[in-house]
């Protein structure tokens, strides 16, 4: 399974997965339960993460559509961010860095 998983300030937290032998992204928002997600666009910068959502999907983040998380992720773990992002992404979704 590829995970990314995080937490706000306000305890609100955001989690992707996918498991490997099935076509589905799974979207978590604050701790609801999961909501497959199609055609998902993630862009991650060294500071932001922005979440984009097709329109029958908006109702997965509550209405913060598109969601834009400012992270603090070290420089040296951002390779491991953008490799979870791709697998989770891969053939289901898009994904950009910048």
């Amino acid at each position: 399974m590829a995970m990314l998983c995080c937490h706000s300030e306000q305890g609100e937290m955001f989690m992707l997965s996918r498991y490997p032998d099935e076509d589905d992204v799974d979207l978590i928002w604050d701790y609801n339960d999961p909501v497959p997600v199609e055609g998902l666009k993630v862009t991650l910068s060294d500071t932001t993460l922005l979440i984009e959502l097709a329109a029958g999907d908006a109702d997965a983040l509550g209405g913060n559509e598109p969601l834009t998380i400012t992270h603090s992720t070290a420089a040296s773990d951002l390779a491991e961010v953008e490799q979870t992002l791709q697998n989770i992404l891969k053939s289901t979704g898009t994904f950009i860095r910048i």
